[in-house]
């Protein structure tokens, strides 16, 4: 089970760039929601945020970026930035959001740890700030219970991954090592035969039997549970108090220099979509799926659906301390370099939002801007 916090930061954090999986296979520029939500509309008299036309918003098409999905369909963003248009894109990987990020084509983006840290790293801390958090968990260890009825069953089997050296990657080496078990991070294989699959085809990969289970995110793993997996293990239980980060907020530095009125506007829009969600969880479940399904063509069934939402914790804490402890995985599955991660968090505006709103502050884990 991992510590707390142990080494210091920037020694534990020297990891996350040098994950060659890191650099998921880019998808363009991501594409324009085909539905901007229902609630998609400028109030009457509404002024402009910062004098902008418009903000240009990405995330992704899952539902560990619940926020962004419920903060679309309901828009409460379009609210929050008034007269400034709040324009959208889907994105299906890191690189292409980070790639969109850097080159101005959006401005705030939701995004996993993993591609944040190695965005930040590869621009020499010059690219983008973390701004908030937005969803903890939703990741499992699914398995054919045919083959795998234990723990200990998962030793000599075929387990997928998405991507060698991604976020889920990474804790599944460093499950294995716990377990005192020998894996190659490189080749995958060892006492454990890591299968690096998309998660587009893991369910395919699943049903045609190459694979035995898989340590996935939601709702991949919700997918495989309804084709006959069962769950074998929450990642969540690993960790302290059950959270570890999973999506959070990230800004072009650019932006956030140029037009700070307009990110608070935004985060002030997530503070409030986090807070209808908790109130509202089967609204915000369907609202969600009805996003997905505007966005994608498809809408999750709610077999898939469910299950997968119940599994993921929406949170405004970045929690940033757990960054420390997923580094500390990836050094011990022998992906190591040595990042300059100071700078990485800027929660100022955050906590400016979460102040006015009577909640209590939030922390950077030394890693914020000085």
């Amino acid at each position: 089970m991992p510590a707390k916090r142990s080494s210091p930061l920037r020694r534990a954090l020297a990891v996350a760039a040098a994950l060659p999986l890191l650099t998921l296979a880019a998808c363009g520029y991501g594409s324009q929601a085909k539905d901007a939500g229902s609630d998609q509309k400028v109030a009457a008299g509404a002024k402009k945020t910062d004098g902008l036309d418009s903000v240009k918003i990405g995330y992704f098409g899952n539902l560990t970026h619940a926020t962004a999905l419920v903060g679309v369909r309901k828009g409460f963003f379009q609210k929050s930035l008034g007269a400034t248009r709040a324009k959208y894109q889907v994105f299906n990987a890191g690189p292409s959001e980070i790639e969109a990020l850097n080159s101005g084509s959006i401005d705030i983006g939701w995004l996993g740890p993993s591609p944040a840290i190695n965005g930040y790293t590869k621009s020499d801390g010059k690219s983008l700030r973390i701004i908030g958090g937005s969803a903890s968990g939703g990741v499992k260890l699914v398995v054919n219970p045919q083959k795998i009825k234990s723990l200990d069953d998962v030793k000599g089997k075929k387990i997928a991954t998405p991507q060698l050296g991604n976020t889920q990657d990474v804790a599944f080496l460093n499950w294995i090592a716990e377990r005192g078990w020998k894996v190659d991070a490189q080749s995958g294989k060892g006492d454990v035969s890591v299968v690096r699959t998309d998660n587009k085809v893991t369910p395919d990969a699943y049903r045609s039997g190459s694979i035995d289970g898989a340590w996935v995110p939601e709702p991949t793993a919700s997918k495989l549970v309804a084709e006959g997996a069962k769950v074998l293990l929450d990642e969540s239980s690993l960790w302290p108090d059950k959270k570890f980060v999973i999506t959070n907020v990230i800004v072009s530095q650019k932006f956030l220099k140029e037009h700070p009125a307009a990110v608070e506007a935004v985060l002030k829009a997530s503070v409030e979509t986090n807070k209808w969600i908790k109130a509202n969880p089967d609204a915000a479940k369907e609202a969600a799926n009805q996003q997905l399904e505007a966005d994608s063509g498809k809408a999750l069934p709610a077999n898939v659906l469910d299950p997968a939402w119940k599994s993921i914790q929406i949170t405004d804490d970045p929690l940033a301390a757990t960054l420390d402890t997923e580094a500390r995985h990836a050094v011990k599955a022998g992906l190591l370099k040595d990042p300059k991660l100071d700078g990485i968090y800027d929660l100022t505006l955050l906590n400016k939002v979460l102040k006015a709103e009577g909640e209590p502050a939030v922390t950077d884990a030394g890693l914020g801007v000085k």
